[in-house]
């Protein structure tokens, strides 16, 4: 890197993957901004590249790789960072296939300036030589404690993310993510109350519940109903006008929960239940902990205290041996759960699981002709529960500036509106009238 002695070197992040990553690099970037780093957005030259990585899919792992060796080839005096999920699994590969300078896994992404600092050191006293591979990469014990990433700020973005938890001890047969995320630590109560009282005092009006598996908060703890009694809380924070959740388990949906949610003014109406399958013997295969007929009671229990709530879902398709009777049985729970919007990924072998291994691993023209079919009628089934609010009034939260005097907000159930205002509406809560649809749109013009 050249000009080693400047005042305030550069820095830009990629990140890939889930709402958890763009959470930590939020969270990083205040760490580096305190320490005296200047982080900067879309920059081709920077001096200090980051790359947040993910490990979900083999896809995600080799996207991984292209930003690192893209990064290098922007500035080959740059210093490049890798951390994150796909570091923490394959940082041999890494190391090989790229020319990062630091790696770190999913832990001690807090030490980030630290490390930063000390190889900019390194690189300036010749004598100093530093493995790359020394850096921080360290397998879980199972006895760690929650590593508190804290954000005061959040940089360009109307709601703000807030990671409550980390890890996962579902272990479903497709998923590598225990692996590499380890298993469930909970973050103190006290400390989301207080990140979030910051968050709203900087004018957000919206949070996100965000973690790996936020339905397992607390669990690792004893705690009784802590995801809901943490709401709950949220709930009585001045500023705050509405709180969303994250990824759900199906099975923490309750009489009790629902009851307890509904009555919270500023509970989003939206519940995002990762279902994979509408086959009970595919879910079985997949080691999903419930069955087809206890996610459809849930959605009714949902339903029943909250009627106009959006139901979003992930599906998996061409899990190894689904059959044609299989996945008509995906096709028509999905048909029959009237689901408010379905993102259909086709299965992918991920080396390191159960399922990698199993037989009867459906061909690709195959994933491909029933990803088709789910997500044509993914798009009927959106439509159909968009269509119920046409001549109706909904609450928008306004996000960004579409045109001259076009605004896009979302509703609490997380559907997409379009607001037409001669003057500055972004970031405001306001009610309007939808008058039509258009695409995946809602118009109130």
């Amino acid at each position: 890197m050249n000009n080693l002695n400047k005042n305030k070197y550069t820095v830009s992040f990629t990140t890939l993957g889930c709402k958890v990553n763009q959470f930590e690099t939020e969270a990083m970037t205040e760490i580096l901004e305190k320490e005296g780093f200047n982080v900067v957005h879309d920059n081709d030259n920077s001096d200090i590249y980051i790359i947040n990585t993910c490990a979900v899919t083999k896809e995600s792992e080799r996207k991984s790789r292209q930003f690192i060796n893209r990064a290098k080839r922007n500035n080959p005096d740059a210093l490049v960072v890798a951390v994150g999920c796909s570091v923490q699994l394959n940082s041999k590969k890494i190391n090989e296939e790229t020319q990062v300078d630091i790696t770190i896994g999913t832990k001690h992404k807090g030490e980030i300036g630290k490390l930063i600092k000390e190889k900019l050191k390194c690189n300036i006293d010749d004598n100093i030589n530093v493995n790359q591979e020394e850096y921080l990469i360290e397998d879980f014990s199972g006895k760690e404690d929650f590593e508190e990433l804290k954000i005061s700020t959040v940089h360009d973005k109307t709601r703000a993310n807030i990671k409550i938890q980390d890890g996962c001890s579902q272990f479903c047969s497709y998923c590598i993510i225990p692996y590499v995320r380890g298993p469930i630590r909970s973050r103190n109560q006290k400390d989301i109350i207080e990140e979030v009282k910051k968050i709203a005092a900087n004018g957000y009006k919206e949070v996100v519940i965000n973690g790996i598996h936020i339905s397992s908060y607390g669990r690792d703890k004893k705690e009784q109903d802590a995801l809901i009694k943490l709401i709950e809380d949220i709930n009585d924070i001045d500023g705050i006008e509405r709180i969303r959740l994250g990824s759900l388990e199906t099975n923490i949906i309750t009489e009790d929960f629902a009851k307890r949610i509904s009555q919270l003014k500023k509970a989003c109406h939206h519940f995002h239940l990762s279902l994979q399958s509408g086959s009970d013997s595919v879910l079985k295969r997949m080691n999903r902990k419930y069955t087809s007929s206890e996610y459809k009671n849930n959605v009714q229990i949902l339903r029943k205290y909250m009627p106009d709530s959006g139901i979003t879902t992930d599906i998996i398709v061409g899990f190894p041996g689904e059959t044609d009777e299989e996945f008509n049985e995906t096709y028509e729970f999905v048909k029959e759960i009237k689901f408010s919007r379905i993102h259909v990924f086709k299965y992918s072998i991920r080396e390191g699981t159960k399922a990698a291994e199993m037989e009867n691993q459906v061909d690709n023209k195959i994933k491909s002709q029933r990803s088709k079919l789910l997500i044509e009628l993914g798009e009927k089934v959106s439509h159909n529960f968009m269509k119920q609010f046409i001549n109706k009034e909904v609450s928008v939260l306004v996000e960004t500036q579409k045109d001259d005097n076009i605004y896009e907000g979302y509703t609490s159930n997380y559907l997409k509106v379009l607001v037409k205002s001669e003057k500055d509406i972004k970031s405001q809560l306001i009610n309007v009238d939808i008058k039509n649809i258009k695409d995946d749109y809602l118009l109130s013009y």
